[in-house]
């Protein structure tokens, strides 16, 4: 007789996501919050609210920046940020790690340009963001994008990288011929699992990014982030930090979703 261990497999299904569709699921992660929550209040208790706020503290505080409108104000300007950058730099990255990994002249010439330029955090990238952009939404979204980009080239270097070469044998058995027919019909399918997977992690990261691309003055949440900080506002800083993470769960069930249906052969 099958038993639930609470591993992560059940049967002979890997487990995975916020289990919304299994009550005993939903049920054990509203218990492992209701548990932080409780903690979080106690430890509350013994120190000072600009040291550590109470969840109350900060469930007011959110409802009134919420009330204001200087949340949602500042939420739909990240947004702004959040979105083009994104796209631009998931869409360059897989295609760079693709390309770069299926050629090998193209790998060889960019390999120490790459190595060079990768260690570079987008941070330090602000200067440029500057000067370029202005302090604009644009500044703020090319942070964004050159951190989306280097999450998914190496995902998308790596998973390129990983393609079986008795896969692409069997291609050009069956008539595959040229670089671009094996890529298009062999090497993405194959390494597509090890992209979206790299998206999906650059999703999470952007949002991550979103605060540092906002710290020179550009309006979002990260600006606000900054200003309760400096104000010793920390109840209305994790107000926004609650934002953030709402925001990012909202994206990673709906790619989530996504992903199990491109991915659906895989069942």
């Amino acid at each position: 007789m099958a038993t639930d261990t609470g591993g992560r497999f059940d049967g002979d299904e890997l487990r995975t996501g916020l289990g919304l569709d299994d009550p005993r699921r939903l049920a054990r992660g509203a218990a492992g919050i209701v548990g932080f929550v409780a903690v979080w209040h106690l430890v509350s208790l013994t120190q000072p609210a600009y040291v550590l706020p109470s969840p109350a503290a900060v469930g007011g505080s959110f409802a009134e920046e919420l009330s204001s409108g200087t949340m949602t104000t500042a939420l739909w300007s990240s947004v702004r940020h959040w979105v083009p950058g994104t796209i631009v730099g998931t869409g360059l990255g897989v295609a760079a790690g693709v390309a770069f990994s299926w050629s090998g002249l193209l790998d060889d010439v960019t390999a120490p340009l790459v190595r060079t330029l990768r260690p570079v955090p987008p941070l330090a990238l602000i200067g440029f963001a500057i000067a370029w952009f202005g302090i604009n939404d644009a500044g703020a979204a090319f942070i964004i994008a050159v951190g989306a980009f280097w999450i998914n080239f190496y995902a998308s270097y790596g998973a390129v990288e990983g393609v079986s070469e008795d896969l692409l044998d069997v291609g050009r058995t069956l008539g595959v011929g040229g670089d671009l027919d094996m890529v298009r019909s062999i090497v993405l399918p194959a390494s597509l699992p090890g992209i979206l997977t790299g998206v999906r992690t650059g999703l999470g990261r952007c949002w991550m990014l979103v605060v540092a691309s906002e710290i020179f003055g550009v309006p979002g949440v990260g600006r606000e982030i900054l200003r309760a900080s400096n104000n010793l506002l920390v109840d209305t800083v994790i107000a926004y930090i609650l934002v953030l993470s709402l925001m990012y769960l909202l994206v990673d069930v709906a790619f989530r979703a996504v992903q199990r249906r491109v991915l659906v052969w895989r069942a």
